[in-house]
């Protein structure tokens, strides 16, 4: 995998939001800030992101505005909890762009067993009150960053394919 290529993904991206005046935000769980923090890699970054949200607790997801209920009914694991972190983080900080994601990377979570399979992410975009939900299934990756950076590199193709489509 090419950290290099991902992080360029995210500059050209960065500069397209910049110049189409729209701001972003993200709720990250399985990523843990990485597309924040790409996003903001690129000067004049605070145009764009209105802020973000590492929450990487069920308690800190329901915190934050998810339902406690979502989370209960489809799993913390799940597109439904995804759909929601990201609605909820656009309306949180009143962005164009809400970013949600969760999933389990390379080890099965112990606080929910019965629901994490390694490898299976699930995260969200809502762009203007839309919001599309989406599964991967990654294969084993050597360390947390190889995950947390091809699952960067797959939420910034949706969000550029989602910008093309308006």
């Amino acid at each position: 995998m090419d950290f290099t290529e991902i992080r360029k993904k995210y500059e050209e991206l960065t500069c397209a939001l910049i110049e189409k005046k729209l701001t972003i935000t993200t709720m990250e769980s399985a990523t843990a800030g990485q597309i924040a923090s790409l996003i903001t890699d690129t000067e004049g970054s605070s145009a764009v992101i209105k802020g973000a949200c590492i929450t990487y607790s069920n308690e800190a997801k329901i915190l934050e505005g998810v339902p406690a209920e979502t989370i209960h009914k489809y799993s913390v694991y799940s597109e439904e909890t995804a759909r929601a972190m990201a609605e909820v983080c656009r309306k949180k900080y009143h962005a164009n762009i809400g970013v949600g994601v969760t999933g389990t990377m390379g080890n099965v979570d112990p606080a929910n067993a019965s629901s994490s399979v390694p490898g299976h992410v699930y995260f969200a975009i809502s762009y203007e009150g839309e919001t599309t939900s989406y599964y991967e299934e990654l294969p084993a990756m050597d360390g947390r960053l190889a995950y947390k950076m091809e699952v960067a590199s797959l939420v910034c193709d949706k969000i550029n394919e989602t910008l093309a489509d308006k």
